[in-house]
Order: C-alpha cells, then structure tokens, then sequence
C-alpha cells in the first residue's frame, strides 16, 4: 500500500498515524468500526463512464478507497477473530 494511502487509512482508525505503530487487541474493535465509518462518509466520485475508455490519457482505472482498504479490514478483522493485534513499519 503506497505510504500516503496507508496513513490516511491508518489515521482513519483513529491512530496518530506514527510509523512504526500497533493497536492492541482491546482497541481493534473500535479502530474498525471508526475505519468503516470513514470508509461509508467518504464522498468518492465514480469513474468518468462518459468518456471512451480507448482514448483515455490514463490507462489505469480509479481504485476507490474502500476497495483499497480492502486488506486493511481483512486484517482487522482476522486479528478480532484470533485475538492477535497489529503493527506497521516502513
């Protein structure tokens, strides 16, 4: 996950966004539920469908947040289920 994007996502959990970092076991519950609520509230525009996506100067399609946080809450909430917690670094 690029640096801004992780900490953004890191940040939205309610985390200061140091790197390296953790959250205990005690505080994943609610760092998820405050991810997911970041992720719902977030206004994100959808891909332009009007334009022919042939002559596109931009190849890539737009990823959303929420599907970039993807692994993120999969992570999450398998450390739930286990009773793990999580950490980061560079």
């Amino acid at each position: 996950m690029f640096d801004s994007i992780a900490l953004g996502l890191i940040k939205s959990m309610g985390h200061s966004g140091t790197v390296p970092g953790a959250i205990q076991k005690e505080g994943l519950p609610a760092a998820l539920q405050r991810l997911e609520q970041a992720l719902a509230s977030r206004e994100v525009p959808p891909p332009d469908n009007d334009s022919d996506d042939a002559n596109s100067d931009d190849p890539e399609p737009r990823v959303s947040m929420a599907h970039r946080a993807l692994p993120l809450l999969n992570m999450l909430k398998s450390a739930i289920r286990e009773g793990d917690y999580i950490i980061w670094d560079k």
